[in-house]
């Protein structure tokens, strides 16, 4: 949820600049007294969770681009659909031998082998 004051801010000084495929929406300020570059920010639709904000997007809010990312721009085909982080859902990545996801791992070269005197 996002608080009072950023919502105020937003309202007064922010200027639109578009939605993601989440639905957060991303605006900019004017540059203040002593700033020289605009304020960028996203308003985050439902939780807050950084890991919601696609790469385009990210470069913009980072200053990496000038330009806000187009509502159309096609992906590449190599390129994979943005997730958020997955970490602590069930969706979450569970290698081979992991605790959670059971079963036992094989067995590699780089194992551990203690030591025993002769």
């Amino acid at each position: 949820m996002t608080g009072l004051g950023t919502r105020l801010m937003t309202w007064i000084s922010g200027r639109y600049v578009g939605t993601d495929e989440f639905g957060n929406r991303y605006y900019r300020g004017r540059g203040r007294r002593g700033y020289t570059r605009e304020r960028r920010w996203v308003m985050y639709k439902g939780a807050v969770e950084a890991s919601r904000v696609p790469p385009e997007w990210h470069g913009w809010l980072h200053y990496v681009s000038d330009n806000a990312p187009l509502e159309a721009r096609s992906r590449f085909a190599w390129q994979q659909p943005h997730q958020p982080n997955l970490t602590g859902t069930a969706d979450a990545y569970r290698p081979a031998g992991s605790l959670l996801k059971g079963g036992t791992r094989a067995k590699a070269s780089a194992d551990y082998e203690p030591w025993t005197p002769r």
